[in-house]
């Protein structure tokens, strides 16, 4: 058949492509960019009070309770009674209080579908019991869910008489808002946001933008809270780096090193993890305890061996990051080596019972690998930090481009420098933990 200027000859005429851009032009886009913005701001103030709360609670009952109990500081042996007790209040949350607790974290960083305002109280609940007394998660998975139920919420509550696609638009700017900020940059939360969620095309930007508007209202009302309160804003970041030099082929090599090292650490964390939430879910009250009793006792274990503190070995170890990078000279390679077993050790059974996100405690347990390597030759601290916190990243979460900017931006002024060797160091680490990890089986054909 041929086919003339306008369309078939003798036939239909052809079907005008329809525009990917139409939304964007239409009342509605704009109506939807409104209420991202309206809903950014309180999702944003609740979420700078979570982790407020989070912050506060975490010397309380690590240093203010055991003194008003009558002790002279904290006993060694505290984490191992604190974390029953979580593993106790958890437990109960995730079986008696709707939504589970949140999404379970030793599947991975999940951005899907907005919880219900019914299942946020228990969603905060297991989560401040498990950060505030010390399991080995971060609060981004909290915050993501928290955020995109208020965000929901509110829409539903104001019966704005939005399509579906919008009100997920604005559950997704909602926990873009509300971990954007907690992660240093909007910008960082975008490519988090892309990546998890799998949008591609003219979709992803459309999607994309009512986050980014929400995230940069977001990082302001954060910033604003936290000069206002003199809390600080509970950013990701790290001050006084030491200044990396040109990379050197001694260093590419380490990339795959190190790259190779990380995919192997993180597939034993995830399989390890996944093995144990199948035992925890079947007993999941008494399950819960004896994870935190394990937990617990790593931190235990860490602190008689090395004589640092237990907390430097508990929680996501968001704040420690820098303190890491600054005493990096007070830790022998025998006490990284250490940190790094009981961490990930720490980090499955926090992931198989508790309630947190999956993304901090790799970032830390990467940078602590990549410290120790550093001792030695043809690798300094800056490239070593930064290879490490990417590769651990990239194996645990399979967010490549996330994992490059994170470990980039962390590195402030340093990371266009380190940046080849964050993506030889990501890509690698990509590459063998997706070989070393099983491929799901096909569906078997239907018989008819």
């Amino acid at each position: 058949m041929s086919v003339g200027p306008t369309g078939p000859v003798g036939g239909a005429p052809a079907t005008v492509p329809e525009d990917p851009y139409a939304m964007v032009r239409t009342g509605g886009y704009l109506k939807l960019l409104l209420v991202a913005t309206a809903i950014g701001v309180p999702v944003c103030a609740v979420s700078f009070g979570f982790l407020t709360l989070v912050h506060g609670l975490e010397p309380l009952i690590n240093q203010d309770l055991p003194r008003a109990l009558g002790f002279a500081g904290t006993p060694m042996w505290w984490p191992l009674p604190m974390l029953a007790v979580a593993g106790l209040l958890v437990g109960l949350t995730i079986r008696y209080l709707p939504g589970n607790g949140g999404h379970e974290p030793a599947d991975g960083l999940s951005v899907g579908g907005a919880p219900a305002l019914s299942a946020l109280p228990g969603i905060v609940l297991a989560a401040l019991a498990s950060l505030a007394f010390g399991a080995v998660l971060g609060p981004e998975a909290p915050l993501i869910a928290l955020g995109g139920g208020l965000a929901v919420g509110a829409v539903r509550l104001m019966n704005l008489n939005m399509p579906g696609r919008a009100v997920a638009a604005v559950g997704a700017a909602g926990s873009f808002a509300a971990v954007s900020a907690l992660l240093g940059s909007p910008l960082l939360g975008a490519f988090l946001l892309m990546e998890v969620s799998g949008l591609s095309g003219p979709l992803l930007g459309m999607m994309l933008v009512p986050g980014l508007l929400a995230s940069g209202i977001g990082a302001l009302i954060f910033t604003g809270l936290g000069n206002w309160t003199g809390l600080g804003t509970y950013s990701l970041a790290l001050h006084d780096i030491p200044r990396a030099t040109e990379p050197t082929l001694a260093e590419f090599g380490w990339a795959l090193v190190i790259g190779v090292a990380a995919a192997f650490v993180a597939t034993g964390v995830r399989r390890l993890s996944l093995f144990l939430k199948g035992r925890v879910v079947r007993h999941r009250v008494p399950a819960t305890v004896v994870m935190g009793l394990v937990v617990g006792a790593l931190a235990v274990g860490f602190a008689g061996a090395t004589g640092k503190p237990a907390s430097e070995m508990l929680y996501s170890g968001q704040s420690a990051l820098g303190s890491l990078f600054r005493d990096s000279a007070g830790y022998s390679v025998a006490a990284l080596l250490l940190l790094v077993l009981c961490k990930s050790l720490a980090y499955c059974a926090s992931l198989s019972a508790f309630r947190g996100g999956p993304i901090f405690p790799a970032l830390f347990i990467g940078a602590a690998g990549g410290v120790a390597l550093s001792h030695l030759p043809g690798l300094s601290l800056t490239p070593g930090f930064a290879m490490g916190v990417g590769a651990m990243c990239v194996a645990m979460l399979r967010l490549p481009m996330t994992s490059v900017l994170m470990a980039t931006l962390l590195m402030g002024y340093n990371g266009l420098t380190v940046m080849p060797l964050v993506i030889v160091a990501v890509v690698v680490s990509y590459v063998v933990a997706l070989r070393l990890t099983p491929a799901t089986p096909k569906a078997p054909p239907d018989a008819g």
